[in-house]
């Protein structure tokens, strides 16, 4: 009976920590071409959470891997232990490659939402997670012209975002 009830609380984490949902309103781009979007792209602005807190510098550079799956690698210079940290994992696509909804992992077996929800000629990005509380703006330079800021903290809080959260990162 213990081992039971041990059992179905570990499915029940695992099912909540492994959502690759996509917040309501939000749609994941369409006709997305992937080695298109391949290669390095630095973070302009993200909702904090635990795993990038104190990080500045952050990049996440996208390489398709031998199983046609997309290897991910994240790094950012930590502000207060002085040190670079980084982070290696995998993504993969929810249904359809032309469809702009993958799921990630950087500790399997847990995934995590990756919807790119608006996006201007492969150069900047809005993305989603599985909820409001997951939200990222990436560029392919260190900076993003200010029609496409307003285009994409306009479109994210049509959806719900409060893009008051969001946290800008300086890239030296």
């Amino acid at each position: 009976m213990k081992l039971n009830m041990y059992l179905m609380c570990l499915a029940l984490i695992v099912l909540t920590s492994c959502s690759v949902g996509i917040p309501d309103g939000a749609s994941a781009i369409r006709d997305f071409q992937s080695e298109k979007y391949l290669g390095k792209w630095f973070e302009i602005a993200r909702f904090d959470f635990k795993f990038e807190r104190d990080l500045d510098n952050v990049t996440a550079e996208y390489s398709k891997k031998e199983n046609g799956h997309i290897k991910v690698v994240n790094r950012g210079f930590h502000t207060i232990d002085k040190v670079w940290k980084q982070s290696v994992g995998e993504a993969r696509f929810v249904n359809d490659p032309s469809e702009a909804r993958l799921k990630v992992s950087f500790f399997k077996p847990f995934w995590a939402g990756y919807n790119v929800i608006d996006m201007v000629d492969y150069k900047y990005a809005l993305v989603a997670g599985k909820n409001l509380d997951y939200l990222w703006i990436l560029s392919r330079e260190k900076t993003i012209p200010g029609e496409v800021k307003e285009r994409f903290l306009t479109h994210a809080q049509r959806i719900g975002y409060d893009t008051s959260r969001l946290i800008w990162v300086n890239h030296d």
